[in-house]
């Protein structure tokens, strides 16, 4: 048995070693064909700067015309360069991945260590594309002189884009962020939503008819993703104290804020199906339920039935149309403005959860209306119902159904053509890939052992959760265990927060408000700073792995032991996990966009549906916990929520040192 160990090892070495050799071929044929072509990019730049009309201060106008044309003929090459570049990236990480698969040998992660940071590493051209950030920079400012010759020098680095840019910088600067993952504040918000873009980069990647758009339409959809945030967290400062009203025990909290999230792990997927043949209708559809749900948990209290008020907030959970909003973003909304609208889904979220509850806290009343109760804990139900009904309306008179195309094929078809165009008549063949068209999916196919999918079902969307599953890789299901337990970790903060306060510190319902949309107001300046500095000096791999780091700090933090349980202690240790979990979000789906196999970017069973369900499983699970925990006491209720927060990122962080490599 040992030999026969020895002789697999040996045989695993020889292969290794073979494969190197032939790996460092190939690798130098396409580095030195990138650099032939750079140097030829480069020469016809230097002689067109020499050019009259360019030198000259007041040339003709037709010749400054002709000579934008020849920058833009260049910025087209360039833009079929970049293409090769990426092209030949996705084959490398797939021929390792593929090594490592067939013969068990950990190649991939010996490779990458010792050539990823090296000065002198091959890899370095193809996948930090070294020395193409001089031609950009040079056809960029180039064509911004001769706008017009209005002394304007704009470059494919100033911020923001100007509408004066040339439409060729524009898509020369979306290849070049593409290769090099470098982001903004609006592309790393917009990231949030995880709508994913097209695996390779194209100058005609505009598959939506700029006839589906509508704004108004678009405008609904926002708001009714800030109303469903609002309905979600408006109910947290108070759910306790509605809960003993009613005669149940505080820790019911869970329950009763969990109950929506229960009801959204179906009503995604229904929503996310119904959404292929209308938008209209589910989100009526949604309108309605959520104002029954609402004024269902407002009349709870006078019923005395905590029976009505779970039902309510399951009614309200059904009526999440979360599913609808991204799709429609991801469908609808135009390539050169869907980065915008994802943005603004994300801020829409996030001013949601720190507006609930803010109102929360405002609804200081207590009052009766024809045996109606109207108080603290009712009225968010009566008030959510009223802003539902009054959304129902407007949704009902301004919203537009986009024409649908029955042929959906074709224009993947076509647009697969299109990339098959610039390989043929670009400036030659990827070297790394061959015949494997079958396996356009970045990582999709790598769950596959004996057979490979056919070409024609390689470019078609999942039609299952099974199928969706099988397109996961070992790096991708690790980002959607890290996005399991920042929601986890985080819905456990939220949801016991007033709980917890009311039996250490005693605050009032106002006082938990006041903390809580604190706390949410911390997205917009933590994605800020991160978005548009911290992941231009790190890679993101580095980031989520110190994120979780401080998740896991934050976590331990909070634990009462022995000393009294004090204000600074709990508001320190939640901001940290708070903000570390913002971070870690935004960073690991940013990954997860890019890790994961195109063909889960549309149709029904996409990446956003699998990652709300895995967002919305912890959060049921969260609060399920909570009440749960609710049984041993409240003064043991803290230390046994925390403990299996701190066993999942404990977990998670193990999970992302085994797959650190993959996410290069």
């Amino acid at each position: 048995m040992l030999m026969k160990l020895k002789l697999e090892h040996w045989i695993a070495s020889m292969f290794s070693r073979i494969f190197l050799e032939c790996w460092i071929i190939r690798l130098k044929k396409i580095v030195l064909f990138l650099l032939e072509q750079q140097g030829m990019l480069a020469s016809r730049i230097a002689q067109l700067n020499e050019q009259p009309e360019y030198l000259q201060e007041q040339p003709d106008i037709s010749k400054i015309s002709e000579l934008r044309e020849s920058y833009r003929e260049v910025g087209r090459e360039l833009l079929k360069l970049l293409f090769f570049v990426e092209i030949n990236a996705i084959g490398l990480r797939k021929i390792l991945k593929k090594f490592d698969k067939r013969f068990g040998y950990r190649f991939t992660d010996y490779y990458v260590k010792t050539r990823a940071n090296h000065p002198y590493s091959q890899l370095q051209q193809v996948f930090k594309h070294v020395g193409l950030g001089a031609v950009v920079g040079a056809i960029s400012r180039n064509l911004a002189v001769l706008q017009d010759r209005q002394g304007s020098y704009l470059s494919i680095y100033d911020q923001p884009a100007l509408p004066l840019q040339d439409p060729v910088v524009d898509s020369i600067r979306s290849a070049v962020d593409k290769l090099t993952h470098s982001t903004n504040f609006l592309n790393f918000l917009g990231q949030h939503a995880l709508i994913m873009q097209e695996e390779l980069p194209t100058s005609s990647e505009e598959h939506v008819d700029d006839e589906k758009y509508h704004f108004m339409s678009l405008l609904l959809n926002l708001a009714n993703t800030f109303l469903y945030m609002v309905n979600t967290y408006i109910v947290v400062p108070t759910a306790d104290d509605y809960s003993m009203s009613l005669g149940a025990a505080a820790t019911v909290c869970g329950i009763v804020i969990g109950a929506m999230a229960v009801a959204q792990i179906f009503s995604s997927v229904y929503f996310s199906a119904w959404s292929n043949k209308s938008y209209f209708k589910p989100l009526i559809f949604s309108s309605i339920i959520l104002f029954v749900g609402n004024v269902m948990y407002a009349l709870a209290y006078d019923l005395n039935s905590i029976s009505i008020l779970l039902i309510g907030r399951l009614c309200c959970g059904f009526g999440s149309a979360r599913a609808i909003n991204r799709r429609y973003i991801s469908d609808c909304v135009p390539l050169k403005i869907r980065m915008q609208a994802s943005a603004g889904f994300v801020s829409a979220s996030a001013l949601g959860m720190a507006c609930g509850p803010a109102f929360a806290g405002l609804l200081q009343t207590n009052f009766k209306l024809y045996k109606i109760t109207f108080n603290q804990v009712t009225l968010p139900g009566w008030v959510m119902a009223l802003a539902w009904l009054v959304y129902l309306m407007w949704l009902w008179i301004s919203f537009r159904e986009p024409a649908r195309e029955s042929e959906v094929n074709h224009v993947q078809q076509e647009s697969t053509g299109v990339e098959n165009d610039k390989l043929e008549n670009g400036l030659a063949q990827p070297l790394i890939l061959t015949s494997n068209e079958n396996e356009q999916d970045d990582e999709g196919d790598q769950e596959f052992d004996g057979s490979e999918e056919a070409p024609e079902e390689s470019h078609l969307p999942a039609n299952s959760l099974g199928s969706a599953y099988r397109l996961l890789t070992p790096s991708v299901k690790v980002q959607l265990l890290i996005y399991f337990m920042l929601k986890y970790a985080m819905e456990i903060l939220l949801s016991e927060s007033s709980v917890i306060t009311t039996y250490y510190f005693g605050w009032t319902t106002s006082t938990v408000s006041i903390f809580l949309a604190c706390l949410w107001l911390t997205v917009l300046p933590v994605n800020i700073v991160v978005g548009s500095y911290i992941s231009n000096m790190f890679e993101d791999r580095k980031i989520l792995l110190a994120s979780e780091i401080a998740v896991l700090l934050g976590i331990l933090f909070s634990f009462h032991i022995i000393i009294p349980y004090s204000v600074p202690q709990y508001v320190v240790s939640g901001l940290v996990m708070f903000v570390s979990a913002e971070v870690l979000e935004g960073v690991n789906l940013s990954l997860l966009s890019r890790v994961m196999s195109s063909r889960l970017s549309r149709g029904t069973y996409n990446g956003g549906l699998l990652s709300t369900e895995a967002g919305t499983l912890a959060r049921v699970i969260a609060d399920g916990t909570i009440t749960l925990a609710g049984y041993l006491g409240q003064e043991k209720l803290l230390n046994t929520t925390l403990l299996p927060s701190l066993v999942i990122c404990i977990g998670s962080i193990v999970a992302t040192c085994c797959t650190f490599n993959d996410l290069y």
